[in-house]
């Protein structure tokens, strides 16, 4: 297998993206819902039940805080959002 650019090929034109792809994609999507929304970074997490700096480093590329499907599902509930939509570009 040849790795690409956070990407492994497997086969042919069949690329595995690894867990940092999908991570930023998330941090950004979760970024850019609670600013559509007009939510604080304190308002989000009091919805979701986490701190406010559990939101910040989600939101931040710098940092290395990972979440788990169970906090991203929480999110999605607490804004109405289907989960799979924080996985697209």
């Amino acid at each position: 297998m040849t790795t690409l650019y956070n990407k492994t090929k497997i086969k042919d034109e069949i690329f595995i993206h690894d867990d940092e792809y999908y991570y930023k994609i998330i941090r950004y999507n979760i970024k850019k819902l609670r600013q559509k929304l007009e939510l604080t970074q304190q308002e989000l997490a009091d919805m979701v039940g986490v701190s406010k700096q559990y939101i910040s480093d989600l939101e931040s590329n710098n940092r290395n805080k990972h979440l788990t499907i169970a906090i991203l599902g929480r999110i999605a509930d607490a804004t109405g959002i289907e989960i799979s939509k924080f996985f697209t570009k």
